[in-house]
């Protein structure tokens, strides 16, 4: 695993801890390697060291999707790194959940936490779809909802190689029948689901990208979005990637 800098007593700035992940291992290897049987390539792609951007598409209700590309990356043959992953800010509001997220390495999705986890060559793990990709309904699986732009613009600002990353099965795991959305704002969550309560077994396949530079050359608006676009088209395909390499949702 690639090591991450740590203060005196195990904690990094952001409440990440060696020994949350030595804990939550065991169980991540029975999820990734047995119930959801993931398949994952391209893993030569991420950069073995240095900062980078891991931009997938987000899906399932809960952070399933997160976790298992957090423990591709920390068992990957080829350079192995424990990345970071940018969470919703509902999340800490749970009690109990957010310290546990933080000690296995996902940090408050504020662009401040990202430009100084840049600044320290750190592996980031982005949904831009952000609670409007795991808040989608059943029909709207693989539907790439709208990406927000600020990946790209700390991309070209800091020189960042971007992965994109296709998520294949974490969208039939949790499934959502609607959305309260109404009764949600009103009760000051971001979204309200009504989903079977179950997390079925589906057949997971991951596709880690070529890197996407982007150059800070020009970052007009207009250039940002047009960026995110060809980002965007690159998740869609290796989405269409993974969709094609299954037989049906448990194979």
């Amino acid at each position: 695993m690639a090591a991450k800098k740590v203060g005196s007593f195990g904690y990094d700035p952001w409440g990440f801890h060696l020994k949350g992940i030595e804990r939550s291992f065991p169980i991540a290897k029975f999820f990734y390697e047995k119930y959801f049987r993931v398949e994952s390539y391209g893993l030569e792609n991420i950069p073995k060291d240095g900062r980078v951007l891991i931009i997938p598409n987000h899906s399932g209700q809960l952070p399933i999707d997160g976790a298992l590309i957090g423990y591709a990356m920390l068992t990957n043959e080829h350079a192995p790194r424990a990345p970071k992953a940018m969470m919703e800010r509902f999340f800490p509001t749970v009690p109990f959940v957010g310290n546990a997220l933080n000690r296995m390495g996902a940090v408050l999705g504020d662009v401040d936490n990202c430009k100084v986890m840049l600044e320290n060559e750190q592996a980031i793990i982005v949904f831009p779809e952000g609670v409007k990709g795991t808040s989608k309904v059943f029909n709207q699986r693989y539907q790439l909802q709208r990406f927000g732009n600020g990946f790209v613009h700390l991309a070209m600002k800091y020189n960042t190689p971007i992965i994109p990353v296709g998520v294949v099965g974490c969208e039939e795991s949790i499934v959502s029948l609607t959305d309260f959305k109404s009764i949600a704002k009103k009760i000051g969550m971001p979204t309200l689901p009504l989903v079977v309560p179950i997390v079925w077994p589906t057949k997971v396949i991951i596709h880690f990208g070529q890197p996407i530079y982007f150059d800070d050359s020009n970052m007009k608006n207009d250039v940002v979005v047009n960026n995110v676009d060809i980002v965007k088209k690159e998740i869609k395909k290796l989405i269409d990637l993974g969709l094609s390499k299954r037989k049906n949702l448990f194979d």
